[in-house]
């Protein structure tokens, strides 16, 4: 659940965010997991904006006190792409 509240405040969609991960897994969406990792977890899944968006994946690492180590995304929003040049822990692929 924190996973997706952090996924929430970076995507900054104006509607609701529909998720596929590892508690609501979409197999049109794509794959999701949750593994445990040195550090804490992965936890890989997608999101979008609405039903007219496409799915973008993203890969998130949080430490073992859930808090963000890094997120990367495949999407191609302005917004996002400007709010990772300023956030080492961010990384956007279009």
């Amino acid at each position: 659940m924190s996973a997706r509240e952090i996924l929430k405040q970076y995507v900054r969609a104006v509607g609701e965010v529909e998720i596929a991960d590892p508690l609501a897994p979409n197999r049109i969406a794509g794959k999701v997991y949750i593994y445990p990792a040195e550090y804490g977890w992965d936890v890989s899944g997608h999101y979008r904006r609405g039903a007219s968006d496409r799915w973008h994946p993203f890969l998130m690492s949080l430490s073992t006190n859930i808090e963000l180590i890094s997120l990367s995304v495949r999407d191609d929003d302005e917004k996002m792409a400007a709010a990772a040049e300023d956030d080492p822990k961010l990384s956007v692929s279009r």
